[in-house]
């Protein structure tokens, strides 16, 4: 089989990895998750050094799908082309190749297995996605694009993750769309026939519980509070120029006090909404104060993204990303609630090894002077008039089980999820859509609605189920409001109580499959 050899085995493991990069949103090419089933197939191909091979196939593979899903990673480095622009193709080169590594770890531990015929396809699935929850833990965790994620998050089958969580998703999806690869077999039609019949079974069962779930969604009802969420579109080449801090302010101002048919009880402004530390805005004296309270109506809170500074050991000061709860009553602003983001991005708000960082220029893009210190583990907060609520900050929004943990730690189940996150840093592109589509996968875990506010977008309203509510967004490069009643809670999910339980047993399954193999008969090639 000369595709299976050489340099058209290597042109089609990249593909591979595309094709199910490009399966996910905002791209949609659903059909590109054949790309995992063309993967095993390449991985299963006989070579002279099996597993030399399998990790080199499983890693281009990876190159080529983590190449589609950080592109964005460029777009930071271009806010200062001028300085910075030199270092995206090396960014996007590092990020997609040390991604990669896990899928070529995933790709070798699969072959040295050699589990032979259609069982394979789901020792392959319990590699794969063991390895995708590597991926998110491992040196601060990057679960950007799970697999379990190219679903749409609101569609039918996006919803077995209140059942089994993204990563349990992750599982069923490689599984299901690797099983094509046993066409590859050879022996009897009829145990390739059956295992493509399970696989279709598995995914009409995906599609049939999502649409139970969907038809059957609680609806909303009157009476909940409305909100405003605040999207100022300015862009961040120019947000964090000194003398823009006034019309800074004022867009986000303007916005706030803008007439509506019910007056908002909460008014959300994004992540580090203000390029000034929010204790110098706000302190005596500051004219920025009495311009805040004036922007908010007697018994308003304003939740707003923002950075404060608190001196630490030595005296030096520690920085915080941090999101502030105002609430005005009469003539007085008073802060009712702080949220300290705990999970930060490496190279974004903290720098390993900081002084080389400096030295080649990254330490600009965190535009403080020093890192970001991270707040305790996260736990909802519940400001005065305030429904109890999680935050989740940019990044946070990523990992699968925060909500449930923080309402473990708090003894405390929140409302609603507040997800603030400065995507202007993400451009125009596939970064803000794809973490829309992420960051609504929590929603359908936890069963909670989640607000998202952005600088540029995309903002929105998000039920339960991870659908947008209608009228409820703007877009990229959008400059506006969104007013909207919170969508309700509703049961706690599977996923909610129990956590990755059922994802644990179903990788259980895959060890125990590749174990019975092993004492049942000595190893051969995979895919015979």
């Amino acid at each position: 089989m000369t595709w299976s050899k050489g340099w058209p085995a290597r042109a089609l493991t990249l593909l591979a990895g595309l094709a199910a990069g490009l399966g996910h949103p905002p791209f949609g090419f659903i059909f590109g998750l054949l790309g995992y089933a063309l993967l095993l197939a390449l991985i299963d191909a006989e070579g002279p050094r099996p597993l030399r091979q399998a990790f080199f196939r499983g890693w281009l593979a990876g190159v080529g799908y983590f190449s589609v899903s950080v592109w964005w990673i460029t777009e930071p480095f271009m806010v200062d082309a001028k300085e910075q622009g030199w270092m995206a193709p090396f960014a996007l080169v590092l990020m997609a190749g040390g991604l990669a590594l896990f899928w070529g770890l995933a790709s070798l531990l699969y072959r040295a297995l050699k589990v032979p015929g259609p069982a394979r396809v789901l020792v392959f699935a319990g590699c794969l996605s063991g390895f995708e929850w590597l991926r998110g833990h491992v040196f601060s965790g990057f679960p950007w694009d799970l697999p379990g994620e190219t679903w749409e998050a609101g569609t039918a089958p996006s919803q077995a993750a209140s059942l089994i969580g993204a990563y349990g998703l992750t599982w069923l999806t490689v599984a299901i769309a690797a099983a094509p690869a046993v066409l590859a077999d050879k022996g009897r039609t009829r145990t390739r026939i059956a295992t493509l019949a399970v696989a279709l079974a598995a995914l009409a069962g995906l599609y049939g519980y999502g649409a139970w779930r969907l038809d059957t969604a609680v609806k909303p009802a009157p009476g909940a509070p409305v909100i405003r969420v605040v999207q100022a579109n300015i862009d961040q080449k120019n947000k964090w120029k000194p003398e823009n801090l006034r019309m800074v302010f004022d867009t986000y101002a303007q916005l706030t006090t803008r007439q509506a048919a019910v007056q908002p009880a909460i008014v959300i402004w994004p992540e580090g909404a203000l390029p000034a530390v929010i204790d110098e805005l706000v302190a005596p004296g500051s004219p920025y104060a009495g311009a805040l309270r004036d922007a908010l109506a007697p018994g308003q809170t304003l939740l707003m993204g923002a950075n404060r500074a608190e001196a630490g050991p030595g005296g030096n000061a520690r920085y915080f990303n941090t999101l502030v709860a105002f609430r005005r009553e009469a003539q007085a602003l008073r802060v009712t609630g702080v949220y300290d983001k705990h999970h930060l991005v490496p190279f974004g708000e903290y720098m390993p090894a900081g002084d080389l960082a400096s030295k080649v220029g990254f330490r600009s893009l965190v535009h403080m002077p020093d890192d970001f210190t991270a707040g305790p583990p996260s736990q909802p907060i519940a400001p005065w008039g305030v429904p109890a609520v999680q935050v989740l900050i940019c990044y946070e929004a990523l990992f699968p089980g925060v909500t449930r943990a923080g309402a473990a730690r708090a003894g405390l189940r929140p409302a609603w999820i507040l997800n603030v996150s400065n995507d202007a840093w993400f451009g125009n592109g596939s970064g803000p859509l794809q973490h829309l589509n992420i960051a609504s996968y929590r929603a359908i875990e936890e069963g909670l609605p989640i607000v998202r506010a952005t600088p540029t977008g995309v903002s929105a309203v998000i039920d339960a189920y991870g659908r947008i509510v209608p009228s409820a967004r703007l877009g990229l490069g959008r400059l506006g409001v969104i007013d909207a009643p919170l969508p309700p809670a509703i049961e706690k999910t599977v996923f909610s109580r129990i956590g990755d339980l059922p994802f644990w047993g179903v990788l259980l399954l895959s060890g125990l499959i590749a174990l019975a193999y092993r004492v049942r008969r000595p190893p051969v090639q995979g895919g015979a």
